[in-house]
């Protein structure tokens, strides 16, 4: 598996190694000793799987506050998403900056975010699922959001807001979304 830094420091792109042939294909999900290899602690916790119905959905903002930050591994098993990792760590060079990157179950692709940032994701398919691998026990009362369009991070999502009120509005409607 490659290990990819991205513009934001300790939020990392993961990109298992696919060994495919006419039964399929095998990868490995989490190599402790690679993420080691790399400087990265990640002992797991919990792992949390979620499933979107509608295309365009956006999940996130979320964090846990200290004592129980988290780091978190997210994969996308079915369909596709659009992950966001934004830095809320004050004394860091990138404070208030994001990095977003496609995962899907074609891609294959993992997101390494880091305690101190923030995590979303919009979803680019319908059903689409998603797994994560977490570091910190869950706990309520240090959960924590931010709005998904809040106007001083200027997160690009890939289906836009007007895109997003139409589908709920002709779902709302008709029953039916064109998304």
């Amino acid at each position: 598996m490659k290990v990819l830094k991205t513009k934001i420091k300790d939020v990392y792109v993961i990109e298992p190694n696919v060994r495919g042939d006419s039964r399929g294909f095998f990868l490995r999900v989490f190599a402790k000793e690679i993420l080691k290899e790399n400087g990265i602690n990640f002992d797991i916790v919990h792992i949390n799987r979620s499933m979107t119905v509608e295309k365009g959905t956006i999940r996130g903002l979320h964090y846990q506050s200290s004592p129980r930050r988290e780091d978190k591994i997210v994969q996308c098993l079915a369909g596709a998403i659009f992950d966001v990792a934004l830095d809320l760590r004050r004394n860091s060079p990138t404070f208030g900056k994001w990095v977003g990157e496609v995962l899907s179950a074609e891609n294959k692709k993992m997101l390494l975010i880091p305690k101190g940032c923030a995590h979303a994701f919009q979803t680019l398919e319908a059903n689409t699922t998603v797994e994560y691998f977490v570091t910190e026990y869950y706990a309520p009362e240090r959960e924590k959001g931010i709005r998904w369009n809040d106007p001083f991070f200027k997160i690009k999502w890939p289906i836009a807001k007007a895109k997003l009120f139409r589908a709920t509005l002709l779902k709302t409607l008709t029953g039916k979304s064109n998304l």
